[in-house]
C-alpha cells in the first residue's frame, strides 16, 4: 500500500464534565514529510520523526499538563490524504 508520513501538531481538548472530566486528543496537520510505497517503509519513517521530534521537543511541556501552550508534534501514516484534523467528529462520552 501507499503511505503518506506527516505531522500534526497535537492537542488535548475538553471533552465534558462526565466522570469528574474527560479530555481527549486532537491533532492538526501542518506537513506532509514523506511518501512510503511500502507499510513497512512507512512505519520506519514515523518511528524515526518521532524519535526525532520527541528529541527537539524534550524542554516543551507535556499535552497532559495544565500549562501546555501547543507546540509539541507527532508523525502519522495514512493510507490515503492525511485529514485536515483528527479525529474528525468529536467523541461522547458513553
Amino acid at each position: 500500500m501507499r503511505s503518506i508520513v506527516a505531522f500534526y501538531e497535537i492537542d488535548r481538548e475538553y471533552g465534558g464534565p462526565e466522570e469528574g472530566g474527560w479530555y481527549y486528543d486532537t491533532g492538526r496537520f501542518v506537513r506532509a514529510i514523506g511518501f512510503h510505497l511500502t507499510d513497512e517503509a512507512a512505519i520506519t519513517a514515523v518511528r524515526r520523526a518521532n524519535r526525532l521530534l520527541e528529541r527537539l521537543q524534550r524542554h516543551r511541556r507535556n499535552v497532559g499538563s495544565a500549562l501546555y501552550e501547543g507546540g509539541r508534534y507527532r508523525a502519522f501514516s495514512f493510507t490515503g490524504l492525511p485529514p485536515a484534523r483528527f479525529p474528525a467528529e468529536r467523541p461522547y462520552y458513553q
